[in-house]
């Protein structure tokens, strides 16, 4: 058995703050394992392009570890539709998305989210990346994610 421990979150969140991508995953899984299991630390900054998984359709279950991360919903069109808060000490712990729904997640403090969705694994298909974004590392991702924290702060959920 492998324990999640505290030890391990605040180092993970630490690395994630060094990271260039401001994020770290640490498996649990195999990326031929048909339950795909990670930890991914997440410092404010992070990028994370807004997709979907569909073709094949997975279901995917976020729960916050430590920290306070936003879980944003999107229309098919690209607006936004709910953030949720995922908060250690708040009301709403987890969420969980069904397939074909757009989502990205914005650390709101350095955070740690346990992450499981269907496997196996396959870089061209498990995730579908939304159009209407900016991908990640280009020039218009910085000015994305500012305007999605702005929304946060908007919308009072931070």
């Amino acid at each position: 058995m492998r324990l999640i421990t505290n030890e391990l979150i605040t180092s993970l969140i630490a690395q994630a703050e060094q990271s260039p991508r401001r994020r770290v995953p640490y498996n649990f899984h195999q990326y031929q394992e048909p339950v795909q299991r990670m930890i991914n630390a997440i410092a404010p900054g992070s990028y994370i392009t807004p997709h979907k998984h569909e073709n094949p359709d997975k279901v995917e279950m976020i729960a916050i570890l430590d920290g306070q991360a936003a879980c944003i919903r999107y229309s098919d069109a690209g607006d936004v539709t709910a953030i949720f808060v995922l908060d250690v000490n708040g009301p709403v712990r987890g969420v969980d998305i069904p397939a074909r729904v757009y989502h990205n997640f914005v650390a709101l403090t350095p955070c740690a989210v346990l992450e499981i969705i269907q496997g196996p694994y396959h870089p061209d298909t498990h995730k579908r990346f939304a159009p209407w974004a900016p991908a990640e590392n280009t020039p218009e991702a910085g000015d994305y994610l500012r305007r999605l924290e702005a929304l946060i702060r908007a919308r009072g959920q931070n």
